[in-house]
């Protein structure tokens, strides 16, 4: 018996469809997947887990790739340090390949200057009677030629974008430069820090052995009753607290170690050390004037030749954009020989052609104002440039007069703290001082080492702030501002 089926009801071949087509269009609204694992998280409060990639291990450190083993760390100056950061430096790796792009393309602007020559050739086999009914009479054709084409004139437009490329070749390595200082400066900051963090650390030796002094002392004297037992307490108080802060500059020497060598573009955690001796200042301090150096980095900064060269490149960009609305002036010629079953047929040309721009709306003009917009913000840009550096070379000197009289003072400061210290453990030894007087004193001596390696190490990076600053830092790290002066080196 047939099935007689109401309105709205749909035959089962029909209900499949409509459920394969919702299943359809739901899968194209979802999001796509990365890798075999979901696309999206699954809401706005939980973790997206990125699919699991099979491929090689990474190396384990930067070390292991350059072949260094971490005992050759403690015997590295501050000269070696510098060259292992600039060979691992991504920085200055980066900016040489820049570099290396611009004399490229200084050397495709200067191939402007001479003619293209092309040979070509083709071979062609016919049939000469085309689509009669005849017998086809077939028919080989072959030839080659040479074209030549040389832009004799342009209006200065050849020459504005080979100069602009050479000065964009001149920003490139000049911007090699600054980074290559960049990197010496940072170098010098991290290993000086790293040289004032062990400093403290020494100094916190002393501090501990005169606060164990102290305490011996007040047990002797307690002993035989002319102390008391708070006299004891303090001292063994202030030789905890000693100890408390020499474990805060054990991290400072860590940070400052994992810094340094960061810095060499080795892994903060990377096993190994460098043994730096305290850096001492020497007695010659430097004698060169705010004005000679101001001007010293005016001609000598690579950044600042980096800027005005690429003012210039914009400035002869601006006259290459203007030749297009002049007229130019080239030769082409071809020559060539075809050859038809044997048969061979010379031709030859040659044609000066003459180009006259006479209208083409104003996309021409505005694409020169933007050329010569883009020239004047280049030199804006340099010469508020050369106005910040005369400020840096300023602020800089200044803050390495400042360290020097610091120092002078820090330097008096620990003789005679040290003294005061001496007296006082002398007097309460005699029964004459108290212990607070002692332990006040042996604080002051503390806190005036620490205040005298400070010094040192704010002359150190002003030294060489001054230096990068003027733009006579070298890459072994030492500074003309002081040419008998050398840089600690590590211990043999």
């Amino acid at each position: 018996m047939a099935q007689v089926r109401g309105p709205g009801v749909c035959p089962g071949w029909a209900t499949s469809l409509i459920g394969m087509a919702a299943v359809l269009c739901g899968c194209a609204s979802a999001p796509p997947g990365l890798g075999g694992g979901p696309g999206l998280a699954p809401s706005p409060a939980a973790w997206w887990h990125p699919p699991v990639v099979a491929g090689p291990a990474p190396a384990a450190t930067a070390l292991s790739q350059a072949g260094l083993d971490t005992a050759s760390l403690a015997h590295l100056s501050l000269a070696e340090v510098i060259d292992i950061a600039l060979d691992n430096s991504p920085t200055t790796q980066a900016t040489w390949a820049d570099a290396k792009v611009a004399a490229a393309q200084y050397g495709m602007a200067r191939a402007t200057r001479w003619p293209t020559v092309n040979l070509d050739g083709s071979a062609t086999r016919s049939d000469a009677t085309g689509y009669t009914k005849t017998a086809g009479t077939w028919a080989t054709t072959w030839g080659t030629s040479a074209t030549l084409s040389w832009l004799l004139l342009d209006a200065g437009g050849r020459a504005g974008r080979v100069e602009s490329a050479r000065q964009g070749l001149i920003a490139a390595n000049q911007t090699q430069n600054a980074t290559l200082a960049d990197r010496v400066l940072d170098v010098e900051v991290a290993f000086f820090s790293y040289a004032g963090a062990k400093a403290l650390i020494a100094a916190d030796s002393l501090a501990e052995a005169e606060a164990e002094t102290s305490l011996t002392v007040a047990q002797e004297l307690h002993t035989v009753g002319l102390a008391t037992a708070a006299d004891v307490l303090r001292a063994r108080t202030a030789l905890a607290q000693t100890r408390v802060e020499t474990q805060g500059h054990q991290g400072q020497v860590t940070n400052a170690r994992g810094a340094l060598a960061v810095a060499m573009g080795y892994p903060a955690n990377i096993a190994g050390d460098i043994d730096i001796d305290a850096p001492a200042v020497p007695a010659a301090q430097v004698s060169a004037s705010v004005d000679s150096l101001v001007a010293v980095a005016v001609a000598r900064r690579p950044d600042l030749q980096a800027a005005r060269a690429r003012a210039l490149a914009a400035v002869a960009a601006a006259q290459a954009t203007r030749s297009a609305q002049l007229p130019s002036l080239a030769l082409s010629g071809t020559v060539g020989e075809n050859w038809r079953d044997g048969t061979a047929t010379d031709r030859g040309t040659a044609s000066v052609q003459l180009r006259v721009p006479l209208f083409t709306g104003t996309a021409a003009q505005q694409e020169l104002a933007a050329a010569r917009a883009a020239a004047e913000a280049a030199t804006h840009r340099a010469r508020g440039l050369a106005q910040r550096i005369v400020y840096e070379v300023f602020a800089a000197h200044t803050d390495l007069q400042t360290a020097a009289r610091r120092l002078t003072a820090a330097d008096e400061f620990v003789a005679s703290a040290d003294q005061s210290s001496a007296v006082a453990l002398g007097r309460y030894r005699e029964g004459v001082g108290t212990m607070l007087d002692l332990l006040s004193a042996q604080q002051t001596a503390a806190t005036a080492r620490a205040g005298q390696i400070n010094a040192r190490l704010a002359w150190f990076t002003s030294l060489a702030r001054l230096a990068r600053h003027a733009g006579l830092l070298d890459l072994a790290g030492d500074s003309p501002l002081l040419p008998a002066h050398l840089h600690p080196e590590v211990v043999r």
